[in-house]
């Protein structure tokens, strides 16, 4: 599943595309993706100029003066810019027409994603109301993860992958920033201190830039495409998730793969406590 840099390289790269362009038409061949796709409340967004393309969580909104489509990636999803003339094929479920000529096409192999209407007060909309702090932001702070830590008795991974605590903090993402703090990721999250804390958040915001700005970290089935070429994603240098059975750049232990809540965890026990 695209993570918050995949999503977050997306946007950036939507942006010049179709920022300030106004929406032709929508043409949706596929109306069965996660939900329904309710294509009446969506032509609300045709004929109206994208004034900008931002991102809430892994949700991309495209808001126009009528209101705002958010648009999410699912577990197989990608978004491409094509020239009109070019043909959708196998799992291109629908394509966003604008005035520059260029179409913005959705494509998802397992149609985990959605495309749904938002409304004039996306943040309301009940898919992203609930969500907490996005990790990029400056009031995302050590602080904040050690006030809501003190009642929590699970593990600090699920803490910080938990979206109601923070948004965005994906199994890759949560395994290298725990890595980089040193925090076992079995810990109890009320059992860590304020400036451990202040240190996993400053790696938290670490590891994501690092990420966005190398292109996200590449994942199975995730691509953004200008016609038929890739725009590259950039291999990131993973220090723990995947690399079970081989050394530890830091220390030379063996790292080893756990399951917690479902997700494989990787970490070096030597390093992390």
């Amino acid at each position: 599943m695209p993570e918050l840099p995949e999503v977050e390289v997306t946007r950036r790269a939507l942006v010049p595309h179709i920022e300030g362009n106004s929406i032709e038409k929508l043409d949706i061949r596929e109306t069965r993706l996660r939900w329904p796709i309710k294509i009446g409340l969506l032509r609300r967004i045709e004929h109206k100029t994208v004034t900008s393309i931002t991102r809430r969580g892994k949700y991309i909104l495209i808001n126009t003066s009528s209101g705002t489509a958010m648009i999410h990636l699912g577990m197989s999803g990608s978004m491409g810019i094509f020239d009109q003339f070019v043909p959708p094929k196998k799992h291109d479920h629908f394509d966003i027409h604008l005035s520059n000529k260029k179409i913005i096409r959705f494509n998802d192999p397992r149609r985990f994603g959605c495309f749904v209407w938002a409304g004039k007060q996306p943040e309301k909309h009940k898919l992203i109301c609930h969500l907490g702090l996005e990790p990029l932001e400056k009031d995302f702070r050590g602080e904040y993860l050690y006030q809501l830590s003190k009642h929590r008795k699970t593990n600090i991974k699920a803490f910080i992958m938990n979206a109601r605590v923070v948004v965005g903090v994906g199994n890759i993402y949560a395994n290298e920033a725990l890595f980089l703090s040193g925090i076992h990721p079995k810990r109890r999250a009320n059992n860590i201190g304020q400036k451990r804390y202040q240190n996993l958040a400053h790696c938290i915001k670490s590891i994501l830039t690092k990420s966005i700005e190398m292109g996200g970290t590449t994942l199975r089935n995730f691509s953004f495409t200008y016609g038929k070429e890739k725009i590259g994603y950039f291999k990131q240098s993973l220090f723990v998730y995947g690399r079970d059975g081989e050394e530890c750049g830091s220390c030379g232990t063996v790292i080893r793969r756990i399951v917690l809540s479902g997700r494989g965890t990787f970490y070096c026990r030597k390093c992390q406590r």
